[in-house]
């Protein structure tokens, strides 16, 4: 039985007066604190990236120089580049860290990102045929709702395909390849036009990271080539775990459209924090994750500053406690090993569902309808 058939129209509606309290408070406690550490977090990104780009310059220190440049990639993509673009440094009025005019190192566009991570994903959070991010980006099976294809039996080497490309994949992800290249419902026609400014800033990115500053090296061009393909993956293959630790392991659930017929906040709310995991770790580990080792809160408050989740994290878990709710964290480890399960059972058949959409749509009992998800 899925955990959100479990709770009383009282309980949901009491859930999200406590989380929206919790929003609240952190929302006006916002202000120096928050702007002084983005503004930090971004010069030492600068940092890292200038120094990086330099010492990949120099054979002597190219190693040094690719472990600098692969830091500053993660941290713009992942604290920075992900969380402005949430809207978490709206507050400051500053138009450098405006989710309106960020952008960040990444082959997705910005208004693309927006539309299929902000809107879709996080409205629709692990609603299978709402959320593209649930089924897998469209490559991969992730879901026993899922119909089973003969496809998914390549799904761990297509999870690997995706994990090495991961931001060229994230870059497509509006397009919905599958319904070109499998189901036929898209014509290659639409697919070209769509692809246009996707294409701008994908040859951007390669242009930079692959022509433009292996041709400021000179004679140790090939040095900086290498360099960045190998920033480039380190980045990638982070961003890919981190992300599906969040999203795809065994405990997490998902829900059929049907949830989303009178959905309250409170529904809202429990929908994110049983198709959410995190993971534990240090500072260094929160930071490099852009704090989605808080998976949870963030699906909760994506609109809050991420480096806020870990202080925020007690009261939430405390809250799923009183309410007899799964709190799904666990080591890194236990995570990825637990997200690569599913991926391996879902490449065949699956014998039996395990989540129980009906169930799930049976308790979400007419309430007061949610405004859009921040």
């Amino acid at each position: 039985m899925s955990n959100y058939s479990k709770l009383t129209p009282e309980q949901f509606q009491a859930i999200g007066q406590e989380l929206d309290a919790i929003r609240n408070e952190v929302t006006a406690d916002l202000g120096e604190r928050d702007a002084n550490y983005i503004r930090t977090l971004v010069k030492r990104q600068r940092q890292l990236e200038v120094g990086g780009r330099v010492m990949m310059m120099i054979p002597p220190t190219w190693p040094l120089g690719v472990i600098a440049l692969s830091a500053s990639k993660i941290l713009d993509n992942m604290e920075i580049g992900h969380n402005i673009m949430h809207g978490q440094y709206d507050f400051m009025g500053d138009k450098a860290y405006s989710s309106q005019t960020f952008d960040w190192d990444s082959a997705d566009t910005a208004k693309n990102w927006k539309q299929t991570h902000n809107y879709e994903h996080h409205t629709f959070t692990n609603i299978i045929g709402k959320d593209h991010d649930a089924t897998g980006y469209g490559i991969l099976r992730t879901s026993d709702a899922q119909p089973w294809e003969p496809r998914f039996l390549f799904n761990a080497p297509l999870n690997l395909l995706l994990a090495t490309f991961f931001q060229h994949f994230v870059a497509v992800q509006n397009l919905h390849l599958e319904e070109v290249l499998i189901y036929k419902t898209k014509t290659k026609a639409q697919l070209k036009e769509e692809f246009k400014p996707v294409w701008k800033k994908m040859k951007k990115q390669l242009v930079k990271d692959y022509v433009l500053f292996p041709l400021l090296a000179g004679p140790f061009a090939p040095l900086v080539f290498v360099g960045n393909v190998a920033a480039n993956l380190a980045r990638n293959y982070w961003a890919h775990i981190v992300i599906f630790n969040g999203h795809f392991p065994e405990e997490v659930e998902q829900f059929p459209e049907s949830v989303l017929e009178n959905e309250s906040r409170g529904h809202w709310y429990v929908r994110q924090l049983l198709g959410s995991a995190n993971f534990s770790g240090g500072k260094l580990m929160h930071i490099m994750s852009g704090n989605l080792s808080f998976q949870i809160e963030h699906h909760l408050f994506p609109d809050l500053p991420a480096h806020r989740y870990a202080e925020i994290s007690p009261r939430v878990k405390a809250i799923c406690e009183k309410y007899g709710l799964p709190y799904n964290t666990g080591p890194f480890v236990k995570q990825a090993l637990s997200t690569w399960k599913r991926i391996l059972r879902l490449s065949l058949p699956s014998r039996t569902a395990k989540v129980n959409l009906a169930a799930a749509s049976a308790a979400n009992d007419a309430q007061e309808p949610l405004a859009t998800a921040a």
